[in-house]
C-alpha cells in the first residue's frame, strides 16, 4: 500500500500487509475490551468465558454473513439485571445459560419472518429519518459512558484525546489507521508519568489457563426473566446494522441481508449460553473505530476476535489491558462516540431529509427525545423498552402513520 491509499477507505478486499492487520486488530481488541469484561464483572459470569465466547461469537457472526460485515461481537448491556437476578435467585451461571440459550434462538423467528417479508418493507420502516436519529441515538446514548471514564483524570483523557485526534487528521501512512491504538499509548504514557497505572491485574493474572466453561440448566424461571429481553435486543442488532452500514457506505440489510445478521448475533447468543459466557451484541465501540480509521476490512475483525480469544486463555495479556486507566479509555470514547452521532447527522445530510416538512421534524425528535432522555416503556414480565430500542419503534410507527405530505 503506498501512502496516498492511507488517504481512502479501505474496503472488504482491499490489500493490506499482514503485519499492518494484525496491529488494526490489535486496536480493535482494545477498543471492545473494556465494555467486554464489564458485563461478567456485573453479572458475576467468568471474565476469561466471557472473552472466549465474544470471539469465537464474532468468528462465527463472520461465517454466517459471509465475512461481509465489519463488527464485532461483545457482552450485551441490555441482560445485565435478569443474569445477576438468575445467577443470584434462581438456580445461579447455569440457569442463566439456559435463559440465554433461547434468547438467541428468539432472533431465529425474527430472522424467518424477515427473510419472507423480503428488504424492501424493511427499508420502508427505516428510511433514513429514521435511520439517521436512530443513529445519532447509539452514539449519544453512549455519550456519558465516555465523560464519566473521562472526568476520572480530564488531564489524562485530553492526552488520549489530542493523540488520537492528531493521528487522526495529520499523520499520514500507516500510522494514521491506528489513531485509538496511539491514543491509547499515548495516555497510558502520561498516566504512568502520574502514577495512575495499578499493576495489581497484571500481577493478580495467571499465565495460561483454560476458561472455566459450565453446563446449562433449563428453568421456567430462568427462560422466563432472560430470554424476553431479545425482544428489545433484537430492535437494536437493527439500529446496530444500520449504523455500521451507513459508516462503510454499504446495504448490509440487503447483502447478506438482515435475516443473516440476526442468525449470526443469535447463534452467537446462543453458542454463549452453551459455554456459560453472556448474550452478544455487535459493538458500537467498535463501529466508532470504522468511522475514524476508514478502514473496513472485515477481516480484522476476526483477527480481533482471535486476539480475544487468546487474553481469554493467556490471563496476563488481559492482564495488562486492564491495568489502562478509565480516563485513557474515556479521552478516547469521547472521539468514536461522537463520531457514530456525527454518522446519523451525515445520513440526514446526504439523504437530503426534508426537514421543513413536519413529519420530519416530529419523527426525528421524538426519537431523539425518546432515546437519550431515558424514557422506559414497560411491558411486564421484567420486558423494558428503553433507549435506542424505544426510539427505534417509535420512529417507525410514526413514519408508518404520519402523513407522507404533512
Amino acid at each position: 500500500m503506498t501512502d496516498k491509499s492511507y488517504n481512502l477507505p479501505i474496503r472488504r478486499g482491499d490489500y493490506i500487509p499482514a503485519s499492518q492487520k494484525l496491529i488494526l486488530g490489535v486496536q480493535h481488541t482494545f477498543t471492545m475490551f473494556g465494555a467486554t469484561v464489564l458485563v461478567p464483572i456485573l453479572t458475576g459470569l467468568d471474565i476469561s468465558v466471557t472473552l472466549f465466547c465474544a470471539g469465537i461469537g464474532t468468528l462465527l457472526f463472520h461465517l454466517i454473513t459471509q465475512r461481509k460485515l465489519p463488527v464485532f461481537l461483545g457482552s450485551s448491556f441490555a441482560y445485565i439485571t435478569p443474569i445477576a437476578l438468575v445467577i443470584r435467585e434462581y438456580g445461579g451461571i447455569p440457569a442463566a445459560q439456559g435463559g440465554i440459550i433461547i434468547a438467541g434462538l428468539m432472533y431465529l423467528i425474527l430472522a424467518f419472518l424477515i427473510y419472507f417479508i423480503g428488504p424492501k418493507v424493511i427499508h420502508s420502516l427505516f428510511p433514513p429519518v429514521v435511520t439517521g436519529p436512530i443513529i445519532m441515538v447509539i452514539g449519544l446514548n453512549l455519550a456519558p459512558v465516555a465523560i464519566d471514564n473521562a472526568e476520572k483524570g480530564w488531564l489524562i483523557a485530553g492526552v488520549a484525546f489530542f493523540a488520537a485526534a492528531f493521528t487522526s487528521v495529520y499523520v499520514k501512512g500507516f500510522f494514521r489507521l491506528i489513531p485509538v491504538l496511539i491514543g491509547i499509548v499515548a495516555g497510558y504514557v502520561a498516566s504512568l508519568a502520574a502514577g495512575i497505572v495499578d499493576f495489581t491485574p497484571i500481577v493478580e493474572a495467571k499465565w495460561l489457563g483454560v476458561p472455566n466453561f459450565t453446563l446449562p440448566v433449563f428453568s421456567k424461571e430462568a427462560i422466563f426473566l432472560v430470554a424476553p429481553v431479545a425482544i428489545v435486543t433484537m430492535v437494536e442488532h437493527i439500529g446496530d446494522v444500520l449504523a455500521v452500514s451507513a459508516t462503510v457506505e454499504e446495504d448490509f440489510m440487503l447483502n447478506p441481508g438482515l435475516h443473516r445478521t440476526l442468525i449470526g448475533d443469535g447463534l452467537a447468543t446462543s453458542l454463549a449460553g452453551i459455554l456459560g459466557g453472556p448474550p452478544n451484541t455487535t459493538y458500537s465501540e467498535n463501529t466508532g473505530v470504522l468511522a475514524l480509521t476508514k478502514v473496513w476490512e472485515p477481516s480484522i475483525m476476526r483477527l480481533a476476535a482471535v486476539f480475544a480469544i487468546a487474553l481469554s486463555l493467556v490471563g496476563k495479556l488481559g492482564g495488562f489491558i486492564a491495568t489502562i486507566p478509565a480516563p485513557v479509555i474515556g479521552g478516547i470514547s469521547i472521539l468514536l462516540f461522537g463520531m457514530i452521532a456525527s454518522i446519523g447527522v451525515r445520513t440526514v445530510v446526504e439523504n437530503a431529509v426534508d426537514l421543513k416538512k413536519s413529519r420530519n421534524l416530529i419523527i426525528s425528535s421524538v426519537i431523539l427525545v425518546l432515546g437519550i432522555g431515558g424514557a422506559v416503556f414497560e411491558l411486564g414480565a421484567g420486558i423494558k423498552f428503553a433507549g435506542m430500542g424505544l426510539a427505534a419503534i417509535t420512529g417507525m410507527i410514526l413514519n408508518l402513520l404520519l402523513p407522507k405530505d404533512l
